[in-house]
């Protein structure tokens, strides 16, 4: 079977014909880096504060905390996806769960609670393996100051552990940006699913996925140069354990 090359398949004019199959993949781009950060932003916010849980002296916080996270790492993505989108309406009241359905964006309200909570429950195991991470020492001397247990951890070891663990964090957005083509199961047209879309209507394969993983590399490769930039600026020399951090991610 021989395959017709067509490398400027990129620019002409998708099933609409008003724009190019370049531009269709460029408003899956768009969706699957508005998908990551928002995604990330919360998983940010959920994953400190139960990773900060998972270190305190509360024996049933703690409890609490290592439920969340056993739950939302362990049950895989892809049936998160499905969860969130298909059973999660169905369990609510009847009109909230109509709402929910009727939503313009839903795919992606879905594809950003289910990425969230899985890679919050990730970013919690780093915080917490960063607060662990720290001399005993920096907790007592903190008490030693007159300052509160809260205050504790938020002018003393949550700076430390988050500057320890910024290697860690910088691998989970890496992959947070690969785990955002999850969604296209759910009808969310991001990158993986526009890069599908020109693949059946061109017939062009190599050249659809080529350019998928083209873009797909120069995001990923952005992101981390920007994170090691962020690591080298913040770095403690003799408390850089990312090695250690990562395993615990993992």
């Amino acid at each position: 079977m021989h395959y017709n090359w067509n490398w400027g398949i990129f620019w002409q004019d998708s099933p609409d014909g008003v724009h190019t199959y370049m531009d269709t993949l460029l408003e899956g781009l768009k969706w699957t880096i508005a998908l990551s950060v928002s995604a990330w932003i919360m998983a940010l916010i959920i994953g400190t504060i139960v990773g900060t849980i998972r270190t305190m002296p509360n024996k049933w916080a703690v409890r609490i905390a290592n439920g969340y996270v056993e739950l939302f790492r362990n049950i895989p993505l892809l049936v998160q996806m499905f969860l969130w989108y298909y059973v999660m309406p169905e369990l609510v009241p009847a009109g909230l769960g109509d709402w929910i359905k009727a939503l313009p964006n839903a795919s992606f309200i879905t594809a950003f609670l289910a990425l969230g909570f899985f890679t919050s429950s990730r970013v919690a195991v780093q915080v917490s393996a960063g607060i662990n991470a720290l001399p005993r020492g920096q907790k007592l001397a903190g008490t030693a100051l007159g300052l509160t247990l809260p205050q504790t951890y938020r002018y003393v070891l949550l700076p430390m552990s988050f500057r320890i663990i910024v290697p860690a964090l910088t691998n989970e957005f890496a992959a947070i940006i690969k785990n955002s083509s999850v969604a296209l199961t759910i009808g969310l047209v991001e990158l993986t699913a526009a890069t599908y879309s020109m693949r059946e209507f061109t017939f062009q394969t190599f050249e659809s996925l080529t350019g998928a993983t083209v873009i797909y590399i120069i995001i990923s490769g952005l992101a981390l140069l920007f994170a090691r930039f962020v690591e080298k600026k913040i770095a403690i020399p003799g408390f850089i354990t990312s090695g250690s951090a990562s395993a615990g991610g993992h």
